[in-house]
């Protein structure tokens, strides 16, 4: 019997606010990006060397509210959830490809009192599931 698994958990800093939106269906979802860094040595110069990833995160529902409500450019959080991509044709007919988070929980990470209203390391509600397994139209989805 195979075994699937998909799931990605980071901890990084937000890199934009967060962007609200709602579909035409009326659910809420939010965008945002998170930055994470590596960063070694390199064997042969001995010089520290860093390499920054930028992950492309959506929300939705409740979750959504709560990141677009508490979260902001720069706030440190931890994301889990897995990985979607989603494709679609551009202006010019040209077939274009998204691979990004779909966040089924995210914690804040920021000392109480650096975000308005939140506790540090505040657990949010993880997120409902009905919206994300439904069929999306991607113009619903602007990015």
């Amino acid at each position: 019997m195979a075994m699937n698994l998909n799931k990605v958990q980071i901890i990084g800093n937000m890199t934009r606010d967060p962007e609200l939106r709602t579909t035409t269906g009326g659910h809420n979802v939010t965008s945002f990006s998170v930055a994470t860094s590596r960063r070694w040595k390199d064997k042969t110069s001995g010089e520290q060397k860093e390499h920054t990833e930028f992950h492309n995160v959506v929300a939705w529902g409740r979750l959504s509210d709560i990141v677009s409500q508490y979260l902001h450019k720069g706030s440190k959080v931890y994301v889990e959830g897995r990985l979607q991509t989603r494709s679609w044709e551009d202006q010019t007919g040209a077939k274009k490809y998204r691979t990004e988070i779909v966040a089924e929980n995210i914690i804040m990470l920021d000392r109480a009192g650096s975000v308005p209203g939140a506790k540090a390391a505040e657990p949010t509600a993880p997120a409902p599931r009905a919206p994300a397994e439904e069929e999306i139209n991607v113009e619903d989805i602007p990015f």
